[in-house]
């Protein structure tokens, strides 16, 4: 069923006890809700890719929706009411990602509900949540999607690009819609001193040119993908000590896109690459090891690939999220380190 279909099947009563979105004019930075918490709130004007979002209240009730956007609320304190469940690196098949429930355990709290987005934003059990404000600054949200959820509560969407937003920026927003900026800078300076001290123990890495190849198919090598410097795994080796290959810097600049695909014909364009990191098993390194084309690139000829597991916890945490970072920092600068030392 279409979504605008699905949320007009919603009861009245139901869509009585939720906010509506308010827009006012634009303003170029997100503003207000400085007195968080005091009683004094200040609206809060947000920019971003599909609209502009005030929010005219102090938001009670946090909802989320896509990936990890309820880990910037749960890193301040703030338990969300419903976010999306994971559909990627659930170890035990509960919904909830490692880190995740760390938190929710130090902060005391019960699993919030969960939302299933295998088929797209379940907009009946947001809104059943009757939230005050949505956070989805890192997602992929359509503007059909953005539009039928500010029909439920204000919407904070992605700046710029559809799963194109840093860490730094996720918190940034989020942090801003809940009226706690300046806790919110505190969390992301907190992790960048965490970072920096965990990369100074790896000094092999510095500089090392690094690229992110993914959906490679063992069965047919034909094309590789690989994702692009607006990905947040790629944006993410710049803050382990790694450089951007010129290659995938100049195959960046022309699209915006987080992903493309290049014929295996052309992986000499990759010559520039000193490690890939890539998800997959052993086998998939021995088939790019065995394969005529792939197996020139220096990074697969030195054996300098980090295989992270495709369907386990460290794969997931590759993409960095608030709470990720500090789980994955030290196994995945290991893992890196190991590569550095074989190229």
């Amino acid at each position: 069923m279409p979504p605008v279909s699905r949320l007009t099947a919603l009861s009245t009563a139901a869509l009585l006890t939720v906010g509506l979105a308010a827009c006012s004019s634009p303003s170029p930075e997100p503003s207000g809700g400085e007195d968080a918490g005091s009683g004094n709130w200040t609206p809060v004007t947000i920019e971003h890719a599909l609209g502009t979002t005030t929010i005219e209240s102090e938001p009670e009730r946090v909802a989320t929706v896509n990936w990890a956007n309820h880990e910037v609320p749960l890193a301040l304190g703030i338990v969300p009411v419903g976010m999306a469940a994971a559909n990627f690196g659930d170890d035990n098949g509960d919904g909830v990602l490692p880190w995740v429930e760390e938190k929710l355990d130090e902060l005391g709290a019960e699993t919030p509900v969960l939302f299933d987005e295998t088929d797209g934003i379940d907009f009946e059990a947001v809104a059943d949540t009757q939230p005050d404000v949505i956070l989805a600054a890192y997602s992929g949200l359509t503007q059909e999607d953005y539009d039928t959820l500010s029909e439920i509560a204000p919407v904070v969407a992605y700046p710029e690009t559809a799963w194109g937003t840093a860490w730094r920026d996720s918190i940034r927003l989020s942090s801003q819609a809940l009226g706690l900026a300046d806790e919110g800078e505190e969390l992301i300076a907190d992790l960048e001193e965490e970072i920096d001290a965990s990369v100074a123990e790896h000094p092999q890495i510095e500089g090392s040119s690094a690229m992110f190849l993914t959906h490679v198919d063992t069965t047919d090598l034909s094309e590789v993908s690989f994702y692009t410097a607006h990905d947040t795994r790629a944006m993410f080796f710049e803050d382990l000590g790694l450089a951007t290959p010129e290659s995938i810097a100049t195959a960046s600049a022309e699209t915006d896109q987080f992903s493309l695909t290049r014929s295996a014909e052309q992986a000499d364009a990759f010559d520039d690459v000193d490690i890939i990191v890539t998800y997959g098993g052993d086998d998939l390194v021995a088939t790019l090891e065995d394969d005529p084309l792939l197996s020139q690139m220096p990074a697969v000829e030195t054996g300098s690939v980090v295989n992270l597991p495709g369907d386990g916890p460290l794969g997931t945490a590759a993409n960095p999220t608030p709470l990720s970072i500090s789980w994955v920092l030290d196994d995945y600068l290991s893992l890196l380190s190991a590569a550095a030392d074989e190229a």
